[in-house]
């Protein structure tokens, strides 16, 4: 594929399922879109998301975590081989080290089921019912050092119901998770 100018080689770091993956893909084949996704990485072999990567003639491969520092080690070395300028972590289950992220030295952009700084880390939909929030949603966020903090480039929310489970509202999370992951891309790089 050609190098067209403007457009960032970017990375889509993933763990299972891919749906967000998909939506940066099908965004990247977009006319006006600012990225080009030229690797897919997982740290999971059953992966679905490796299946859209595929399907879309997207380079991927699988780096098996056995231990923190051989996975950054490996991941930075696939990244500069591959010119990659930004990274989008999509379901992506591992928290990469203030380390790692200093030495790639490039904007690492991570989508968050919640509304930062609201349930940093896991069980965002289940925190969020018991708490009796009015309001959920997703978050796309710089990745820093600290899990679930960095700069907020954009945030959608959606309403909880009386009638809501864990399960409905990640449901209805992650719709909107689709339409702002994109946007937020544009957002980002187009004030670049």
């Amino acid at each position: 594929m050609e190098k067209s100018s403007g457009k960032k080689n970017t990375a889509v770091l993933i763990s299972g399922r891919g749906s967000n993956l998909k939506s940066l893909i099908k965004y990247s084949t977009t006319k006006k879109s600012l990225i080009r996704i030229v690797l897919v990485i997982s740290d999971n072999f059953g992966a679905k998301g490796l299946i859209y990567a595929n399907k879309s003639k997207i380079n991927n491969i699988v780096i098996r975590y056995s231990n923190r520092k051989s996975f950054e080690d490996r991941l930075l070395k696939v990244l500069n081989k591959n010119n990659v300028d930004l990274i989008c972590l999509a379901g992506f289950m591992k928290i990469l080290s203030g380390k790692f992220i200093k030495k790639f030295n490039k904007t690492i952009l991570n989508i968050h089921p919640s509304l930062l700084p609201k349930y940093k880390g896991l069980n965002t939909h289940n925190r969020a019912i018991q708490n009796k929030d009015k309001y959920s949603g997703a978050t796309v966020h710089i990745v820093n050092d600290k899990l679930d903090s960095g700069k907020i480039i954009l945030q959608k929310k959606v309403k909880i119901l009386k009638s809501d489970s864990g399960k409905s509202l990640e449901k209805k999370v992650l719709k909107i998770e689709h339409k702002i992951y994109p946007k937020a891309v544009i957002k980002l790089l187009a004030s670049d």
